[in-house]
């Protein structure tokens, strides 16, 4: 017998194809593990009859599960861009759509660092990421077939013949996908989980910490693990094995490193001392049908995309800009570049928010401005996407 090292641990996630259908996985689906938490319990009733007793006597068997659960991982890079990325079942478990990937172009002569000039039809939608320079970037307008209008400047125009880089897509929708979550452990006689039913109900991507990371909160609807498996759990008829090591060689990405888009007219800012956005999909799951343990499926509520963003005071045009467009409710848009090297970038861009007037705290050497908790606006179901390249 011997203790387990948390360290011996690996996480793997994959889109589920039916609600609580354990999906199959493959080595590519392996994320960094940080921190996983997990409590599943009955449903907490109490008996009124009379036993003529003062003692707890116990409930039946086939009270209702409830399963919950919460997990931090590592963004990593993404090494090959005819797949999608290995955090891309959670993220949209998170936001609803399915992954899209864009095969990338080649630009054509005229581009400018707004404006993307391509050689071929670009097959391009509003809300699309493009990239180029170690820098990506949102499509805001479509004008031609071959030109696509940019959300921000690129630091250098792309010149003919350059390459402008593949992206992986993700957007809202108004309905949420299960998703399964894997846990494998050292030795093998450890007892190993899988959550199946997995929903999403918060996800946090939170800059300026030691390295670029991705938080998930949710509610699952079971846990089946190797120990008490039986047949037919999860749609499964053998308890899943790990997929066999194929070599998972990553690096986390410093929390410093990236961009951030400001304004009415987008401006670069340096000055962001911390930042988080949050999608928070105000879950319940169908817990109270009769004839059912498990929970049967995801009903999310009224979704809300909310920005927290502490800047540090400046008597600059863009940073006075930001604060009248808190005083005077008017939008602005903002996005947010984690990252700084091709194939390790992850673009968030929110294209409608109203500031909150901003707090101002002096308590430290340099004036810091501290935007609330600001939510996102949109029309349907745009308020946010993500992107990686």
């Amino acid at each position: 017998m011997a203790f387990i090292s948390s360290n011996a641990n690996r996480w793997y996630c994959a889109r589920e194809a039916a609600y609580g259908q354990v999906a199959a996985i493959t080595g590519s689906h392996r994320i960094p593990a940080v921190k996983m938490t997990a409590r599943q319990q009955r449903e907490k009733s109490t008996r009124k009859d009379k036993t003529g007793s003062r003692t707890f006597t116990g409930l039946p068997a086939g009270m209702r599960l409830q399963t919950s659960f919460s997990l931090t991982s590592y963004m990593r890079d993404w090494p090959e861009p005819t797949v999608l990325p290995a955090h891309g079942a959670l993220i949209e478990g998170a936001m609803g759509a399915p992954g899209a990937l864009w095969a990338g172009g080649a630009a054509a002569a005229g581009c400018t660092d707004s404006t993307l000039i391509f050689s071929a039809p670009h097959h391009l939608t509003p809300g699309q990421a493009v990239s180029f320079g170690g820098e990506i970037r949102f499509v805001a307008g479509v004008a031609s077939p071959l030109t696509a209008v940019l959300n921000a400047p690129l630091s250098l125009a792309p010149v003919a013949g350059e390459a402008i880089s593949p992206t992986a897509n993700y957007a809202l929708a108004a309905e949420l996908p299960s998703v399964s979550l894997f846990d494998y452990w050292d030795p093998s006689t450890a007892v190993q989980r899988v959550f199946s039913g997995a929903a999403v109900d918060k996800m946090n991507i939170q800059l300026n910490g030691d390295f670029h990371q991705f938080e998930f909160r949710g509610a699952a609807q079971d846990v089946i693990d190797s120990s008490s498996f039986n047949t037919g759990q999860g749609g499964a008829e053998i308890y899943p094995a790990e997929p066999a090591a194929t070599g998972f060689n990553y690096s986390p990405i410093a929390g410093n490193l990236g961009q951030v888009w400001l304004g009415v007219v987008p401006n670069k800012f340096l000055t962001v001392a911390n930042a988080s956005i949050e999608i928070h999909n105000d879950l319940e799951l169908r817990t109270r049908e009769f004839g059912a343990t498990l929970p049967r499926g995801i009903v999310p509520g009224n979704r809300s995309v909310s920005l927290a963003l502490e800047l540090m005071g400046q008597d600059d045009e863009a940073t006075t800009a930001l604060y009248q467009a808190a005083r005077q409710q008017s939008p602005v848009s903002v996005m947010l570049q984690l990252g700084q090297v091709q194939g390790q970038l992850v673009g968030v861009w929110l294209k409608s928010l109203v500031p909150t007037v901003p707090e101002f705290d002096d308590s430290d050497r340099r004036l810091q401005w501290k935007f609330g908790d600001t939510k996102a606006q949109g029309t349907v179901d745009d308020e946010i996407v993500v992107a990686f390249a």
